[in-house]
């Protein structure tokens, strides 16, 4: 009765013995012995997110294609849309409670700065939620020059872990007026070995108090209307200055960039940070890791194209998104833990290498096949999907720049950039030059002898 309920060799990531944990201590256990039991619903529920493109019949026969010779039961979609309702958000949301955290070990390569590892904020709304009465009505629907977007969107906020693309906490819900409202939510899972990374969206003065308070140090990307006081200005160009209670550092650098087709442009950044001593964090390694950053929104396109396919999501009840998004989160997570596994048996291999739609396409074959759901000892370790993904790498990282455009005539993004290219070029140069703001009435500047 219970064999329907696995996730072919992801299940050795979230065993049958968590999951009952969960249901009994969220108080999901059925009372009763029933054809489809409350571990085989959150297995479904997961299984949803492997298949976003079917409904709950075609997924339920991709679960139990692979048993056959065993009596499995044959539900109706409505039985499998009750066992849904039976299930609830909150198990899933303890499973996703469960797994998220960071993977890398302290050797693995391109995760850490120094002693911290680095993580990073941001936040997706581009998610989208059926048109049903209900769903606008929790989410709403964003405003536009011609009047009010399609679909409702569900604003998600993360914490990733830069290097691995980990998820170490998320939350969502309606989208709201500033990325620090979700933001501060997520602050409890920052430690003092971690350097986050956020861009201009959360440069406010009580985000980054509260984000010291946790002892992480930070590296976040400056409004330019942003004018503090400084206090003093240091031989490498950048500067001391006061954020409320915070004394931290600003750098100002103007990166040039030079693509293969003889492109070349220039841009602006001003950063600021709590690593102050610039002679142990130098500005041109800081303006570099700053583009770490980056490494987030390819998270988003994993969740949102890869997984999600670009789809809507199915629930048309607040209550059945936040379970739909809890069930994405979490196989996005269980995957990423068989890349990193699989990762960690080739010592020096940067994680970005490996590749998340293997990955995906290995774990759908595997629960079809219902293999490997529970760990053989003949079975190596990784398991088949580390081994399709080391079999797949992609080759190192190499710079290159892209248009940042998409179609969507609501996103401010949908016109092209004049003064880069239009398709994907190699980068052969970058040139980082360190200077410094221009002292103003309402700066106070004191000279600092070189050291």
């Amino acid at each position: 009765m219970f064999a329907p309920g696995h996730l072919g060799e992801l299940t050795q990531y979230l065993p049958f013995e968590l999951v009952d944990a969960v249901l009994e201590e969220t108080g999901r256990v059925e009372r009763r012995l029933r054809d489809l039991p409350s571990r085989v619903g959150v297995y479904f529920v997961l299984a949803m997110s492997l298949y976003p493109g079917l409904g709950y019949l075609q997924v339920w026969r991709k679960v139990i294609a692979g048993l056959s010779g065993l009596a499995v039961p044959v539900p109706t979609a409505k039985a499998l849309r009750d066992l849904r309702r039976r299930v609830g958000e909150q198990p899933i949301a303890q499973l996703f409670a469960v797994v998220a955290g960071p993977l890398a070990q302290r050797h693995t390569p391109g995760v850490r700065f120094g002693r911290w590892r680095t993580v990073s904020f941001d936040g997706c709304t581009s998610i989208k939620a059926p048109d049903s009465g209900r769903n606008v009505g929790w989410l709403r629907k964003a405003t536009a020059a011609l009047g009010v977007t399609g679909y409702p969107m569900v604003e998600v906020m993360t914490l990733v872990e830069t290097g691995t693309r980990a998820l170490l906490g998320a939350v969502f819900g309606p989208t709201a007026t500033s990325e620090t409202q979700y933001a501060t939510r997520l602050l409890h899972l920052l430690s003092a070995d971690m350097l986050v990374l956020a861009d201009r969206g959360f440069d406010a003065t009580a985000f980054l108090e509260k984000l010291a308070a946790t002892k992480a140090q930070f590296l976040v990307r400056l409004r330019a209307s942003r004018r503090p006081p400084i206090i003093c200005r240091l031989s490498d160009g950048s500067v001391l200055a006061r954020f409320g209670t915070l004394t931290v550092r600003i750098i100002t650098a103007d990166v040039t960039v030079t693509c293969a087709d003889g492109t070349t442009w220039t841009a602006c950044y001003r950063l600021v940070t709590t690593l102050t001593d610039h002679r142990r964090h130098q500005a041109t390694a800081l303006i570099r890791l700053y583009h770490e950053r980056w490494e987030h929104e390819v998270t988003y396109l994993a969740i949102r194209h890869t997984l999600l396919q670009g789809r809507v999501l199915r629930s048309r009840d607040p209550v059945g998104l936040r379970q739909e998004l809890w069930a994405l989160l979490t196989l996005y997570q269980l995957l990423r833990i068989a890349m990193v596994e699989a990762i960690e048996h080739l010592p020096g291999t940067d994680p970005d290498r490996a590749p998340f739609t293997t990955a995906l396409l290995t774990a759908q074959d595997l629960l079809v096949k219902a293999e490997n759901v529970i760990p053989d000892d003949h079975v190596t370790i990784p398991g088949r999907i580390g081994h399709a993904v080391l079999e797949d790498l992609a080759p190192p990282r190499r710079p290159r720049v892209s248009v940042r455009k998409i179609k969507s005539p609501l996103s401010r993004w949908n016109k092209a950039d004049p003064h880069r290219p239009r398709t994907s070029t190699p980068i052969t140069n970058i040139t980082i030059n360190s200077t410094g703001p221009a002292p103003t009435h309402q700066q106070t500047l004191t000279a600092r002898p070189e050291p």
